[in-house]
């Protein structure tokens, strides 16, 4: 199966922290899949060090490395061993306005390379990186402090080609709302494309206030026994060719499939999977990050930090902040990825349904803090 997507867009912060870039790496230069997908080991963990692939677990530094000093330097190398990627120059800078010594700015991503950025004040801009276009756009009604977006494609093929859709923006973490009955909350906000009466003659982006979600009105109703539990995922895209919808797991952060069909009962996990397993000494820093490039194929980004003494009688602490992308791809079982039969791998499904496994293809690793800046966001 073919990529439906040309670039993997990334946020970065350049080496002065209150200066973002657009940076687009091309598919077709930069490889993060194999031409022959080669099935990984059974436990569905691996990654690519030299364009060759290579189960993860040998990352992993071994049980008796002798000593703390030889562990973190077991994992160090480890992360050595994962070809390094240099990004390419940025399509577009930019910088917010100060605001009591404050400079942030929230991006979020739309269709093909469109992002969606917006500083601590509200006031937001719309940027191309096809066309090198940039909109201004509605101000959001408040501010966010960390909030997520989910991009919805117009059902207009007309508009859908001009980018149109609608953008929906949330607090991670909403304060409750009390009995607020459906009412419009400033913690939930939509930009919508389309005309903004009925007597308009064009179209243009507006911002509206969304009700929250009902957890967010009444609490106590989705946390007793006499409603059904409801596990957490941040699902991410559909992808029709295996008709489901794809995310990671919060609990755990691993890629998961759920099968969304069904509007009266629980979501169905049809599959989880874990693409490799990082030494101990690697501690995350961020959640991570899981990219739809169509057919199947995925980038999973993680954020990780080790640190090492430099001796054993120093106390002087070097330390290493990367980022790891890795491609992977998730077919029925029996097949390779390129229409090819194929029994091996990590088969998961239920309710005789086709099962699924995970390919791991290649691993790149990106360093924090360098010349070519720090990778904050992908999409």
């Amino acid at each position: 199966m073919g990529l439906s997507r040309r670039f993997l867009n990334l946020i970065v912060e350049d080496r002065i922290p209150v200066f973002k870039s657009l940076r687009c790496i091309d598919l077709r230069r930069q490889h993060f899949f194999n031409n022959n997908a080669t099935p990984q080991h059974p436990n569905g963990n691996g990654s690519e060090s030299e364009e060759r692939p290579q189960d993860a677990t040998s990352w992993s530094p071994a049980a008796d490395a002798g000593g703390q000093k030889n562990r973190q330097d077991a994992a160090g190398a480890a992360a050595l061993k994962i070809e390094r990627i240099r990004l390419p120059n940025p399509s577009f800078s930019f910088l917010a306005s100060a605001l009591g010594y404050r400079w942030t700015t929230n991006c979020f991503p739309l269709a093909d390379r469109k992002v969606l950025c917006a500083d601590q004040s509200g006031r937001a801009f719309l940027f191309d990186a096809d066309t090198r276009d940039v909109s201004t756009m509605p101000d959001f009604h408040r501010p966010k402090c960390v909030p997520f977006s989910l991009f919805v494609p117009s059902a207009d093929l007309e508009d859908r080609d001009d980018g149109g859709g609608s953008i929906f923006v949330m607090e991670s973490i909403p304060a409750p709302e009390l009995r607020r009955n459906g009412r419009p909350s400033h913690q939930f906000e939509a930009f919508v494309y389309g005309k903004p009466t009925l007597t308009s003659s064009s179209k243009s982006w507006q911002c509206q206030l969304l009700p929250p979600p009902p957890f967010v009105c009444d609490p106590n109703m989705y946390c007793n026994d006499n409603f059904p539990s409801i596990s957490s995922y941040t699902v991410v895209g559909y992808v029709p060719e295996l008709n489901l919808w794809f995310g990671l797991s919060a609990k755990d952060w691993h890629l998961a499939a759920a099968d969304l069909s069904s509007m009266d009962s629980q979501p169905q996990l049809v599959g989880v999977w874990k693409e490799f397993n990082p030494p101990e000494e690697w501690r995350v820093t961020q959640e991570p990050h899981l990219v739809n490039l169509g057919s199947g194929r995925f980038v999973i980004v993680r954020f990780f930090h080790i640190w090492n003494q430099t001796d054993d009688f120093s106390y002087e602490i070097k330390e290493d902040y990367f980022v790891v992308l890795t491609g992977v791809e998730v077919v029925p079982r029996g097949h390779d990825g390129n229409d090819n039969g194929c029994d091996n791998g990590d088969g998961n499904g239920g309710n005789g349904k086709v099962e699924l496994r995970m390919n791991t293809h290649k691993s790149r690793r990106h360093a924090s803090y360098g010349s070519d800046g720090t990778i904050r966001t992908v999409f």
